[in-house]
């Protein structure tokens, strides 16, 4: 993989009031992003294995990946525009329409190519470029997934009724309590766009391209 990329991992998902909050990093730094809940829900349903009655919108694009012989490949977030965050969705392909494996690169929204990524298990990277611009939010990480299990240890103390584990893990915070302790000012979103679609019309100009890495 090319060199100006950094591989993270989604260190933690946390619902806020209407949104929900990504971080994603390493053992040398955490940023958040903020995206849109109904795609916050499906990240965080993907990371706990939640079973589902009827596949949504990401298990279906999902499916349809699978049934013609594609997969995520891996994902880029490329590039940020004040608050705004872009990303590349790089999809492989091997069937019987095509001899050679083919590789395909969609703009896309960094939410819903987290999304994507999760539930394939495909890794996320961050140009450098944007790994360098991005503020360091470990401290605030830290700060609530200690609040979260003081919270957790104190619900299983008091044996409270009907207390769901896993959802000790998504205790919900307000957009201040985070904005506050990040430093963040009021009303920033660092996602595209708020949309309960997939993609969505996405009026932002494109981002600079990802200049891929040779495949093999």
């Amino acid at each position: 993989m090319n060199k100006d990329v950094v591989e993270v991992q989604v260190r933690a998902v946390l619902p806020l009031e209407g949104s929900f909050a990504v971080f994603l990093g390493d053992e040398e730094k955490v940023f958040v992003i903020y995206i849109d809940e109904s795609v916050g829900t499906a990240i965080s349903m993907f990371m706990r294995g939640v079973s589902k009655e009827r596949p949504l919108t990401h298990d279906l694009v999902g499916h349809l990946l699978m049934a013609f012989g594609a997969k995520v490949e891996r994902v880029i977030i490329n590039n940020i525009n004040g608050s705004v965050f872009h990303a590349r969705l790089i999809i492989s392909a091997e069937n019987e329409l095509h001899t050679s494996r083919k590789v395909i690169e969609l703009d896309a929204r960094p939410s819903d190519s987290i999304a994507m990524a999760v539930q394939q298990g495909a890794p996320i990277f961050v140009a450098k470029k944007v790994w360098d611009e991005v503020e360091d939010v470990s401290e605030t990480l830290a700060q609530i997934e200690k609040r979260g299990l003081e919270a957790q240890q104190a619900a299983e103390a008091t044996k409270i009724e009907g207390e769901d584990e896993e959802d000790d893990e998504l205790e919900e915070f307000s957009d201040e309590d985070i904005n506050s302790i990040a430093g963040i000012p009021d009303g920033d979103t660092e996602d595209d766009e708020y949309d309960d679609g997939f993609g969505g019309d996405d009026d932002d100009e494109e981002g600079e391209e990802w200049k891929k890495a040779d495949d093999k």
